[in-house]
């Protein structure tokens, strides 16, 4: 099979025999993948990760032994496989799970491949009516969807998300369905603009001057949005951290001490609400900016790099609905 593998911070498309596959796992052909953040920072170093890439998907299940009624699905998964035993495992958290692989991020090969394995129980079947192009948001969308399920967020409240990335883009679109008056910080008027409709005003590279909110959404993938956050933060309030990258954060802690502030680290989501979400209405594909067969990776990657781009999705295999 294809496969796009990042070893020492670099690409290559190699071929592999297809994944063996365990007795409470399933084999599932990829379909479509998008291409994140994430990914372009562990070709940066983030996690040291050696393997294939990848972990947003859709595909169809070709093998389950577990849980043969999924043969022949379309599927999307989520990315932390759990052990399944631990007490965080036994208390519903196996995204905290000690002994967990993370799919294309950490001990388990990824989606930028014809074939992948992920636990039978990881995997949920795609609504009919949910195209593939749609589906393959479910992981970001649960992600942005985890802040409101994390802090309860009365209707109208103040919120600052920084950042007009891939993620921050679904974050104002989930933050607005909760009715928060929601105002974004970005470094691309292009970006910004495809925030209408969900914001309340937006910003060009810094907010007001002495601009202080109750709630922050730092998502910005650098570590300037962490600067950012604690200048505009008011005292008391919260900040949300969404952002991960490569390298390390230096910071002075003074200034959260004296004003009491809060800080969230808030990372994956539950799958269910998202698809149910984007069964219901959200449309994603908008933020869409390029497709690639796995054969043109390169150009793919570079374009998911470029500033002003959002999602670029690799098409990998079979038909894509």
């Amino acid at each position: 099979m294809k496969t796009i593998r990042c070893i020492d911070q670099r690409l290559q498309l190699i071929e592999l025999p297809p994944p063996a596959v365990l007795q409470s796992e399933a084999l599932v052909q990829v379909l479509i993948a998008g291409i994140c953040a994430t990914d372009l920072e562990i070709i940066n170093g983030y996690m040291d990760f050696q393997g294939t890439l990848g972990h947003e998907f859709v595909g169809i299940v070709r093998e389950c032994a577990s849980q043969p009624e999924l043969v022949g699905q379309r599927v999307v998964g989520e990315i932390n496989a759990a052990c399944g035993i631990c007490e965080w495992c036994r208390r519903g958290l196996g995204r905290h799970c000690p002994d967990r692989t993370v799919l294309g991020i950490d001990g388990r090969d990824g989606a930028f491949a014809e074939y992948l394995t992920l636990p039978a129980v990881n995997l949920m079947q795609v609504p009919d009516d949910v195209p593939d192009r749609t589906a393959v948001f479910t992981e970001p969308l649960a992600a942005a969807m985890e802040i409101p399920r994390q802090v309860h967020l009365s209707p109208g409240t103040p919120i600052l998300v920084i950042g007009d990335g891939r993620l921050a883009q679904l974050i104002v679109r989930v933050l607005s369905q909760n009715y928060c008056r929601v105002d974004v910080v970005g470094h691309h008027e292009s970006k910004l603009r495809r925030m209408k409709g969900f914001v309340n005003r937006v910003f060009l590279n810094q907010p007001p001057p002495d601009a202080q909110y109750p709630v922050i959404v730092e998502a910005a993938g650098a570590p300037s949005g962490w600067a950012m956050a604690v200048e505009t933060v008011a005292p008391r309030g919260l900040i949300i951290l969404k952002s991960t990258y490569a390298g390390d954060l230096n910071f002075n802690l003074t200034p959260l001490v004296v004003d009491e502030v809060t800080v969230i680290g808030s990372r994956c989501g539950p799958f269910a609400p998202a698809l149910a979400a984007l069964a219901g209405g959200i449309d994603p594909t908008l933020l869409i900016d390029g497709e690639y067969p796995i054969s043109l990776y390169q150009e793919a990657f570079l374009q998911a790099g470029r500033p002003g781009t959002l999602k670029i999705l690799l098409k990998i295999g079979g038909d894509v609905r």
